[in-house]
């Protein structure tokens, strides 16, 4: 894929505080690359730093692989659009999607048909003399994005552009937003805490924590086979258990927990590893019966209702809660019973632990879970 955006080694302090650790990053032209992590994590700073709003305190940033580190905002490639929006209150629709144009001295003629064509893709039709305070939330932030694409970046930033609009409108915003990102083939770099919409919408997405990269790759990549206990955890929901590996079984590694055992996929572990394992709640398998080469129980606890998806809570022997997902209709276990649970080996994802783990370890090893 040919480079767009490239971030080489890139730090950024606040006094002493490190924001953005040596950072690589190559975002592809025609790509829809989203930033995601919890609120402190560094993604909306990289992105200001991509758009000129702060600079690197070093390392480089080019953009079509022009080094843009002493540009000016105005004079790179690229546009932003905020979850303000920030439209001119006093001006209508047609004047707020036209100002840069109009900055740019251009002929009013050329303004009217880039303000026509750009009211036609964001199906505004019609609301060029309106206000931007007779407009809603969903309208107001397609004017924003009017607005920024006018300019024909080459590059369109958005940091929570749908953080303001509720569930059901953000939603809707999502699909519009990735259609007319496909018919454009502009660059689109996505700042977000919200991980369902990074799943929903980006061709890759960037995990970040503590100004680093945890995981970069597809949606798939990053919900099936998450590389940290922060990814798991932070990405849609998942059971994660601390075990050590036992034995390995050709493909398979056979885990301890406390003294139950379960399998999961080899990754070229060895025997007295500490490892974590994250399942994905829709992998977990239950019976009435123990399953060949697991033996973990638990004791159901509750269920919950969430629509399209019920919700199965249990308890292991450390302690810990699990999750087991079925769509509404499918068989439940009853609360209160006692039940078997096992998985696929290879929907299991095993994952070396960390110093930063050492917490969750201690927390196991309280609760009886490690011998």
């Amino acid at each position: 894929m040919e480079s767009m955006v490239e971030i080489r080694k890139v730090n950024k302090y606040y006094d002493d505080n490190h924001v953005v650790k040596d950072l690589d990053l190559t975002v592809g032209k025609g790509e829809f690359l989203t930033l995601l992590g919890p609120s402190g994590c560094g993604k909306t700073t990289t992105l200001r730093m991509i758009a000129g709003f702060e600079n690197p305190c070093s390392g480089n940033i080019f953009v079509e692989s022009a080094n843009v580190d002493n540009k000016e905002p105005y004079e790179r490639s690229v546009n932003t659009v905020f979850q303000s929006y920030a439209l001119f209150p006093h001006k209508n629709i047609y004047d707020n999607i036209g100002f840069g144009l109009k900055m740019k001295k251009e002929s009013k003629s050329e303004i009217k048909e880039r303000v026509t064509e750009m009211l036609k893709m964001v199906q505004l039709e019609g609301f060029e003399k309106r206000m931007p305070n007779q407009l809603s939330g969903g309208q107001k932030q397609r004017v924003a994005i009017a607005r920024a694409l006018i300019n024909r970046p080459k590059v369109l930033l958005l940091d929570e552009p749908l953080g303001a609009l509720d569930l059901k409108l953000r939603k809707q915003m999502q699909i519009e937003l990735k259609r007319l990102q496909r018919k454009l083939g502009i660059t689109f770099i996505y700042v977000t805490h919200d991980q369902e919409e990074a799943l929903t919408m980006s061709d890759r997405i960037a995990v970040m924590e503590h100004g680093v990269i945890e995981q970069l790759g597809t949606p798939s990549e990053i919900y099936e086979k998450p590389v940290s206990k922060f990814v798991a955890d932070f990405i849609g929901e998942s059971n994660v258990i601390h075990g050590t590996v036992t034995e390995i079984l050709s493909d398979n590694l056979k885990l301890k927990t406390g003294k139950e055992e379960i399998l999961a996929i080899n990754n070229g572990h060895k025997p007295g590893e500490n490892v974590f394992v994250s399942i994905r709640p829709e992998k977990i398998r239950f019976s009435n019966k123990p399953v060949d080469s697991f033996s973990l129980t638990a004791i159901v606890k509750e269920h919950v209702y969430m629509g399209s998806m019920n919700k199965c809570i249990v308890m292991i022997p450390s302690g810990r809660e699990l999750k087991i997902n079925r769509f509404s209709g499918e068989e439940l276990p009853a609360v209160d019973s006692k039940i078997y649970l096992s998985w696929a080996p290879e929907d299991a994802v095993v994952m070396v632990t960390k110093p930063n783990d050492v917490n969750d370890q201690a927390e196991d090893i309280h609760l009886g879970v490690t011998t």
